[in-house]
């Protein structure tokens, strides 16, 4: 009896475990913001639209999952941003309809006069990066310059200034579409290390693979796995 007991309470306990929120997983808007991205690198309209509804629900305000579609065309592509944005829209069009009322949220502030976009997007990349100082160009930079001096203005000033997502949350939007996408192991490495960089822990990376594994499967959750832990793997002290 004490050990039929003893079995019950065991099951009982691990159970009751599975269901109670872990003090150190990701918030529900960040889970939404990975599964967004994912979608709309996979160009899967009806998973995206559900989990647009996800994000709205969760709190975040229609400006932020803007801002989160307009940054993914730096990683999947015009057609696949604006498809999403275009289905944003239908599905706020339908909230509003049903009476549903999402809060705007606040417009990005404006890029500085008069700012060095090459000298500033230089030094973001490197912070994202872990880095202190600017290294020095090489492989593709010297290669195709131009392609650089794009990532540097653009993605990484006229993108990465804007302030109503924070880095961390430009992060998470980043490796959500990687993730989701194949042949990005090497963009992935970067910036799997960035979003680390910017906030995001080990532990809320477990919450990160299953968002990947939910919308783009085991196999693309695995690779995404493997590059997470080479990276914390070079970062444990020796």
């Amino acid at each position: 009896m004490k050990k039929t007991s003893a079995a019950i309470l065991l099951a009982l306990s691990i159970l009751t475990a599975g269901n109670v929120a872990r003090a150190d997983a990701l918030d529900e808007k960040s889970r939404a913001i990975i599964a967004i991205s994912a979608y709309t690198a996979q160009g899967d309209m009806e998973k995206l639209d559900a989990s647009l509804v996800r994000g709205l629900d969760a709190g975040l305000t229609v400006n932020e999952i803007k801002e989160v579609l307009v940054q993914l065309y730096a990683y999947t592509g015009f057609p696949r941003s604006l498809n999403a944005i275009n289905r944003f829209m239908d599905v706020t069009k339908r909230r509003a309809a049903a009476g549903l009322r999402d809060e705007a949220g606040r417009e990005a502030s404006p890029v500085p006069a008069g700012i060095d976009k090459d000298e500033y997007g230089a030094r973001m990349r490197a912070k994202l990066g872990g880095r202190t100082e600017i290294p020095p160009p090489s492989g593709y930079q010297v290669f195709a310059p131009t392609i650089d001096t794009f990532l540097k203005e653009h993605l990484f000033c006229d993108i990465f200034i804007r302030d109503n997502l924070t880095h961390k949350q430009r992060e998470l939007a980043t490796i959500g579409a990687l993730g989701a996408m194949t042949g990005t192991a090497g963009q992935l490495n970067f910036h799997l290390g960035a979003a680390l960089n910017t906030g995001t822990t080990p532990e809320e990376m477990r919450d990160y693979l299953v968002e990947i594994e939910r919308a783009a499967g085991a196999g693309q959750a695995e690779v995404a796995r493997g590059v997470l832990e080479n990276i914390l793997a070079k970062r444990r002290p020796s």
